[in-house]
């Protein structure tokens, strides 16, 4: 087995100051984690409300909050992969093609090296720039999306990279299938676009909640690489108010976690972002709930 350290290009925090804010004694180094955090707070084409500029460092600071032991896999599954979290980048907020950029050479790093890159958002218009190093490298990739919003859009507002483009931005490439959970909010000039696509993209719409099969959503993915991409406002407002547009009629914890742990079940999920926090001050509970959710996407990819 090759023993040589494996090193990056880029730097990284503290253990105590990364995500769950490990202790040195349960921490390990870049050569030895599976998963890699990179936070990469772009905020250049909102159109509600702001501030997910903030939002990496929020979910940071709340994962310290975290309880390492998971009840369903009944281990501290961080311990399984190790985990490391880069320091924050300071994107290009003129040029969100430059930023893209930018954040897919982090990702193609830490892919490259045979780990699970999880972006910590910013805006929903990251998306693209993140996935790009995954579809040079699987054939096969399948986008698991939770989102109240298609996305689907070509462009808005004048920016072809705007957040309510993020989705059709990854269809550009035309392997790529789609699978997008919760939506409740989609455009007229959407429809054209999804009607051609309906081949490569499946919609469970928000108000059709009460009816959905777990089974049924994650049949496509079964035996595919998947990469999720979680837009915070995909729950429902009364339980995620800090995002640039809370919607109601929307997801709940338990139906997104059942949505996730069943993803790993059937399929490989590669890597993943969460977007599009705002944190509120003094208001700690949505940016629990994000930290939580990344932990337990990691715990559900990586931990079993």
């Amino acid at each position: 087995m090759d023993k040589r350290t494996m090193t990056s290009p880029y730097d990284f925090m503290a253990p105590e100051d990364a995500f769950l804010g490990l202790e040195k004694a349960d921490a390990v180094g870049y050569d030895q984690a599976k998963a890699v955090i990179i936070p990469f707070g772009l905020e250049a084409s909102v159109s509600y409300g702001g501030g997910t500029a903030n939002g990496p460092a929020a979910m940071i600071e709340a994962s310290h909050q975290v309880e390492l032991f998971d009840e369903d896999l009944w281990c501290e599954p961080f311990r399984r992969y190790g985990i490391v979290t880069m320091e924050g980048a300071n994107p290009n907020k003129k040029d969100i093609a430059v930023a893209l950029g930018c954040l897919s050479d982090r990702t193609s790093s830490v892919l490259k090296d045979g780990k699970f890159p999880f972006v910590f958002g910013g805006e929903h218009s990251i998306t693209p720039g993140a996935i790009n190093p995954f579809l040079e490298k699987y054939d096969d990739l399948i986008v698991l999306h939770f989102d109240a919003h298609a996305d689907l859009r070509d462009g808005y507002e004048g920016e072809h990279y705007s957040h309510a483009a993020a989705l059709r931005r990854v269809l550009d490439h035309p392997t790529v299938e789609l699978v997008s959970i919760g939506i409740r909010n989609i455009s007229a000039e959407e429809i054209p676009f999804l009607e051609a696509n309906e081949h490569r993209i499946t919609i469970h719409w928000g108000k059709d909640r009460e009816q959905w099969s777990v089974d049924d959503i994650v049949a496509p993915l079964k035996g595919r690489n998947i990469y999720l991409t979680f837009d915070l406002d995909g729950f429902d407002g009364s339980l995620m108010p800090a995002t640039g547009t809370p919607e109601p009629g929307g997801l709940f914890w338990n139906d997104a976690i059942n949505i996730i742990k069943a993803a790993s079940e059937v399929g490989t999920i590669v890597g993943a972002d969460i977007n599009e926090l705002a944190p509120i001050d003094g208001f700690h509970a949505p940016n629990f709930l994000a930290a939580k959710l990344a932990y337990k996407i990691l715990n559900y990819s990586l931990g079993r």
